[in-house]
C-alpha cells in the first residue's frame, strides 16, 4: 500500500484523497479475497470433502454432509480472513480497524452459534438411528441446548459490539432473573415436562395417544421442549403444549399395541320375549350345529344326573330341576364360535356373558381380543363377528331387540 500511497502522492494527490482512496481499495482487496476464499471453499474444497464422506463405509458422518455442516463451517473462513487482516490493511486507522474487527467477531460468533446448532442435529440424527431413542428421545435436551447456545451468542455479540465486558452483562441479567422467568415460562415448563416424559416414558414417536382435551387422537409424530405433534386419522395434524401432557390426562395405545391384541367389547340385545326352555326338536337341531354337538350332548348328560339325583321326573324336571334354554344353548355357540375364529386371540381375556336386563332386553356382551391390531383389519374382524352372530340369532328362536321404527307403527296402523 505504501508503494501506492507515494505513486499517488508524485501525481500531486491530496494527502486526504490518498488515503481514503488506499482505504476504499484495502475495502475492496479484503472482500475479493474473502469471497475467493468462500468460493474456493463452497465450489471445491466443500464438495470433494462430501463426496469422500459418502463413499465412506462410515454411515455417521453422512449426517453432516445431509445437514450442511461442512457449508456452515466453510462460511466462518472468509470472516476469519477479514478479522485478520483488518490488522495488516488498517493499521494506520484504528477507529476503522476497531469496527471491522468488531463486525467480523459478531458475524463470527453468529456463524459459530450456527455450527453448533447443525452439530446438535447431527447428534440427533445419530441418536435416532438406535433402539433406544424410541424410547428415551433427547430432542427435548437438544432444545434446551439450542437456546443456551443462541442466548451465550447473544451476550456475546451485544458485549462486542458495545465493548463491554459478556460477565458483566450476565451480572445485569441476574438481576432480571423474574423478567427471564416470565420470558422464558413456557421454555421452562415445556423442559421440566420433557423431563418428565422421558425418564416416566409416558409418551414418544409413533405413539398413538387421545387427548379429547385438544382433538388429538393419532399417532404422535415429534416431541420436543415445546410442542408434541400428532397426526390425527383425519391427516390433520395437532399441536399440544408438551406440558399440557404433564398437566393433563391422556389415553396412550401403546400397551394396546405391545400386547399383540385389541380389545372387541359389544353387546346384542335379546328379546326377553323370545327366551325359552328347549324342546326335544330344538335339542335335536342344535345338534346338528357342529360347533356345539359335543356340548349339547354333554350337557344333556349333566342335566339328566343331576334331575336323576333329585328324584325328578320328565314332567317335573323342567320347572324344578335343571333344563337347557335356547340362550343358553345360544352363548355356548358364541363362545364356541370365537374359540375357533383364527383372528381372536388365544391367551387374552375371553368372556361371552350376560349383562343386566334392561327395557331394550337382554344384553349379550362379547369381550375378547383380536390378534390383530391394524385398525382397518381390526373393525373388519368385529364386523364380520357380529354380521355372524346377527344372522344366527333367529336359528336359536331368539330375537334381536329393536326399538319400533315409523315403517314398524305405519304396519300396525294398517294391520286395525
Amino acid at each position: 500500500m505504501s508503494t501506492i500511497a507515494n505513486i499517488l502522492n508524485k501525481q500531486g494527490w491530496p494527502e486526504s484523497i490518498v488515503n481514503l482512496t488506499l482505504t476504499c481499495l484495502s475495502i475492496v482487496i479484503i472482500i475479493i479475497a474473502a469471497f475467493l476464499l468462500l468460493w474456493f471453499s463452497r465450489r471445491l474444497f466443500v464438495p470433494v470433502l462430501e463426496r469422500a464422506i459418502i463413499r465412506s463405509s462410515f454411515k455417521w458422518d453422512d449426517f453432516f454432509v445431509e445437514r450442511k455442516f461442512f457449508v456452515h463451517l466453510s462460511r466462518l473462513v472468509p470472516i476469519i480472513i477479514i478479522y485478520a487482516a483488518s490488522d495488516v490493511f488498517f493499521v494506520d486507522q484504528p477507529v476503522l480497524n476497531k469496527i471491522v474487527k468488531r463486525l467480523a467477531m459478531t458475524l463470527l460468533v453468529l456463524g459459530g452459534a450456527k455450527c453448533l446448532d447443525t452439530l446438535l442435529l447431527v447428534v440427533r440424527d445419530i441418536y435416532q438411528t438406535k433402539p433406544i431413542s424410541r424410547d428415551k428421545p433427547i430432542a427435548g435436551y437438544l432444545s434446551v441446548i439450542k437456546i443456551i447456545v443462541y442466548i451465550f451468542a447473544a451476550i456475546f455479540v451485544v458485549a462486542v459490539l458495545t465493548d463491554k465486558s459478556p460477565w458483566g452483562i450476565f451480572s445485569v441479567l441476574g438481576g432480571l432473573t423474574a423478567v427471564l422467568l416470565l420470558i422464558f415460562k413456557d421454555t421452562i415448563l415445556g423442559f421440566v415436562a420433557s423431563l418428565q416424559l422421558s425418564g416416566n416414558n409416558m409418551v414418544r414417536v409413533g405413539d398413538w395417544i387421545e387427548m379429547p382435551e385438544y382433538k388429538a387422537d393419532g399417532d404422535v409424530i415429534d416431541v420436543s421442549i415445546h410442542t408434541v405433534k400428532v397426526k390425527n386419522w383425519d391427516k390433520t395434524i395437532t399441536t399440544i403444549p408438551t406440558y399440557a401432557l404433564v398437566a393433563n390426562s391422556f389415553k396412550n395405545w401403546r400397551g394396546m399395541s405391545e400386547s399383540g391384541g385389541r380389545r372387541i367389547k359389544r353387546s346384542i340385545h335379546i328379546d326377553m320375549n323370545s327366551v325359552c326352555f328347549c324342546t326335544e326338536a330344538m335339542l335335536e337341531k342344535f345338534s346338528k350345529f357342529s360347533l356345539i354337538t359335543a356340548y349339547i350332548e354333554a350337557k344333556n348328560k349333566e342335566i339328566a344326573e343331576h334331575n336323576q339325583k333329585l328324584g325328578l321326573t320328565a314332567n317335573s324336571e323342567v320347572l324344578n330341576g335343571r333344563s337347557q334354554t335356547n340362550i343358553g344353548v345360544f352363548r355356548a355357540y358364541v363362545k364356541a364360535y370365537l374359540q375357533n375364529h383364527p383372528k381372536i386371540h388365544d391367551n387374552m381375556t375371553f368372556l361371552v356373558r350376560h349383562l343386566a336386563p334392561t327395557s331394550k332386553g337382554l344384553p349379550i356382551e362379547i369381550y375378547v381380543f383380536s390378534n390383530d391390531q391394524v385398525w382397518a383389519n381390526y373393525e373388519s374382524i368385529q364386523a364380520d363377528i357380529f354380521d355372524h352372530i346377527l344372522a344366527v340369532v333367529p336359528e336359536f328362536g331368539l330375537r334381536v331387540f329393536q326399538e319400533p321404527s315409523g315403517a314398524d307403527i305405519q304396519a300396525l296402523g294398517r294391520g286395525h
